[in-house]
């Protein structure tokens, strides 16, 4: 018999480097795996010598990783298509064939009976390619152009191309680096964002004209202040084009007549540190989302182009301290607002001339409601999606005037699933400090006995609310008697600005604290097994991870961490790192004394310490640039280093993605059947 012979954990070799700042020494013995150009044989055989590592150590359960790809799989639907949608004399719709991995877009004149044409197959696109993703897909004003653009490595690095859908001919315009494109009234002009090439910050615009050279694109607008990032829109009146400007705190945006592609962008209001705001213009006024009068903003329009203050604003809705105003859509006769209050996300219309307001209502009690897309404004018919975590994802039509709503699709679940065989709850959890924290459950009822195993995720940054919605995925754990629970930490926005400002900065602490405390007492309550407890984040939530596996890993049986940001005060240090100068405000900027010590005492790298840890399962992408690889795996080695215990700790790099994973509608399961293995193997 030809056995392999049975492989150690890679140990990385120690190569001590000194970081030195405030009187400081920051010992750092794994320095050494960061390849900016991920190139380095050295680097590149120590994290293949860690794959080889773990799939080895999950070999066991290779059956069960399999047997979860396939319920994962055979849970979707073998052809999806969307909604069609009306605009400009066309249905559009997007579907994924059967056994296709990415999407057709489409479209047909007049009505849907008519013959299909084909904007871009991404299947063709995608051919012998190992990642991806089509960006943007933009369409001039009179439909007959089309701005697309496409990554194909996972760094977010898009390249912009054009078609023309008279011909179907691609054109020979090809421009690199774009984050953001959009037409001008005159379907041939566009300006497009274009990225740092070392920092990817988008911070340019420029004007191109198509079939003109690109090296003769003009340069419209720079920032130069590397902690805002830009981008560009058009209004829904479709009259003007809009740069917006945004820091974590402030805002600003510039404006253009959109049939006027030849003149200067112009200040809307000029920027104010700690005003943040955003515009849009229907029906001859602007509307402003603003924060000036209150930190859960208001909505508030003017007739003025140019505005060197808010005071000749008028205001539609009043900044309120218990109701977040998220967001809005303007139809001809109705106002929609996105709202949140109470945890959850709400959805209400108010009329234009009267200022009648009605409130849509559910019965789940958590669920995430928005606006789904809404091209014709000049209607009464208005279309929002709704999802719970026992509703599967649904489109429905609201008839403003008369309230009639229509299902036009909800998604189906093939299979043997039933939405009444499981139980959602919202409970509420007192932390340390008082506060209460929201926590959203679900389980299988007939499995759950209170002794059941739990997973619990949570993110907790940047102001990001993680609504409820349905995951097929989860099936494969409730119905093997998992709880899965949601922590609406501090860091979020669940609650309202301040949600989130109690939980960035100075005030980080408190998301790692909330988690802690939501993890007890989901114990204490019944609703998880003590010896059965297992957590999960990804990106700002697996710094949430690797903070709380430092503070309190005697909870855990088991952490899945997912692209972690985990050596957080040396990027925040590295300018040249992507993001890092535009997250002085999340984190602080450990140049400064207090923010550096801060920083440091729940740096999950920094704070790596000689005692027993959980199994822990850690993945990353190669080609990472929101959290570059070495993070992950600079805490991997530490940890291997100094850990006392003889768990598992693994970790995984996918040699072809980025942060978001795997491209394609059915790859991404291998990643979800890898952690959910993990995970189910240790609750047996």
């Amino acid at each position: 018999m030809n056995l392999k012979p049975k492989l150690s954990a890679p140990q990385a070799l120690k190569k001590t480097h000194i970081h030195e700042i405030h009187g400081d020494l920051r010992k750092d013995d794994y320095f050494w795996l960061r390849d900016d150009d991920r190139k380095d044989p050295e680097i590149i055989d120590y994290l293949q010598q860690e794959n080889a590592f773990t799939e080895q150590e999950m070999s066991p359960l290779a059956d069960l990783q399999a047997k979860l790809y396939d319920e994962m799989v055979a849970r979707q639907e073998p052809e999806l298509q969307s909604v069609p949608y009306f605009k400009k004399g066309f249905w559009y719709t997007s579907r994924y064939d059967q056994g296709k991995d990415y999407p057709l877009h489409s479209r047909r004149k007049g009505s849907m009976e008519a013959p299909e044409q084909s904007l871009i197959d991404c299947n063709e696109r995608a051919q012998g390619l190992m990642y991806y993703q089509l960006g943007d897909l933009s369409l001039s004003s009179n439909s007959m152009l089309m701005a697309f653009s496409e990554d194909v490595v996972g760094r977010r690095q898009y390249t912009l191309r054009f078609k023309n859908l008279k011909t179907g001919e691609l054109l020979n315009d090809l421009i690199e680096n774009v984050s953001d494109v959009v037409w001008a009234n005159d379907n041939q002009t566009v300006y497009y964002v274009k990225q740092h090439p070392e920092t990817l910050l988008p911070y340019q615009v420029y004007r191109h004209q198509l079939g003109a050279k690109v090296n003769d694109d003009v340069l419209v607008y720079e920032e130069l202040d590397d902690t805002f990032y830009v981008s560009i829109d058009k209004t829904r009146s479709e009259q003007y084009l809009v740069i917006e400007i945004d820091s974590t705190t402030t805002s600003e945006c510039l404006v253009l007549n959109a049939d006027q592609p030849m003149g200067e962008f112009v200040s809307f209001l000029p920027r104010s540190r700690g005003h943040e705001y955003s515009i849009d213009h229907f029906q001859g006024q602007f509307y402003i989302r603003t924060n000036n009068s209150g930190k859960n903003f208001a909505l508030k329009t003017t007739t003025s182009a140019i505005n060197h203050s808010t005071d000749a604003w008028n205001t539609l809705i009043e900044a309120r301290n218990d109701v977040l105003l998220e967001g809005y859509e303007l139809m001809r006769e109705w106002l929609i607002v996105e709202e949140r209050q109470d945890g959850l996300p709400i959805l209400r219309q108010i009329n234009h001339q009267s200022g009648e307001s009605k409130t849509l209502t559910f019965s789940d009690p958590v669920y995430t409601v928005f606006s789904h897309y809404n091209p014709e404004a000049n209607t009464a018919k208005f279309r929002y999606q709704y999802t719970s975590f026992t509703t599967p994802s649904s489109v429905y039509e609201l008839d403003l005037n008369s309230g009639e709503t229509v299902l036009l699709k909800q998604s189906q679940v093939m299979g043997e699933f039933e939405s009444g065989d499981y139980k959602s709850e919202r409970v509420w959890v007192t932390a340390r400090d008082g506060v209460q924290v929201p926590v959203s459950l679900v389980y299988r009822k007939n499995l759950f006995n209170h002794k059941n195993p739990i997973l619990i995720y949570a993110y907790g940054s940047y102001g990001h609310s993680l609504d409820i919605g349905f995951d097929s995925s989860n099936l494969s754990l409730l119905d093997r008697g998992f709880v899965y629970a949601v922590a609406h930490v501090r860091g979020g926005e669940e609650l309202g600005r301040s949600w989130y400002e109690l939980g960035k900065l100075l005030n980080k602490q408190n998301t790692f604290n909330d988690f802690i405390d939501v993890t007890k007492s989901l114990i204490e309550s019944g609703y998880a097994a003590k010896e059965q407890v297992f957590a999960m984040g990804g990106s700002a939530g697996g710094l949430l991870i690797g903070a709380v596996v430092n503070q309190a890993p005697e909870l855990y049986q088991g952490m899945v961490a997912a692209v972690p940001f985990v050596d957080i005060v040396s990027t925040m240090l590295d300018e040249s790192i992507p993001l890092t100068t535009g997250e002085y405000d999340e984190w602080g900027n450990p140049n400064n004394k207090n923010y550096y010590h801060y920083m440091l005492s729940y740096s999950p790298y920094d704070q790596v310490k000689a005692v027993d840890y959980p199994n822990m399962l850690v993945t990353t992408g190669l080609h990472d640039s929101q959290v570059q690889y070495w993070e992950p795996a600079k805490w991997v080695a530490k940890l291997r280093a100094l850990k006392t215990d003889h768990k598992q700790l693994l970790l995984y790099t996918d040699m072809e993605a980025g942060h978001g994973g795997k491209s394609g509608r059915f790859k991404h399961f291998e990643d979800t059947a890898r952690e959910f293995a993990f995970i189910i193997s240790l609750a047996q």
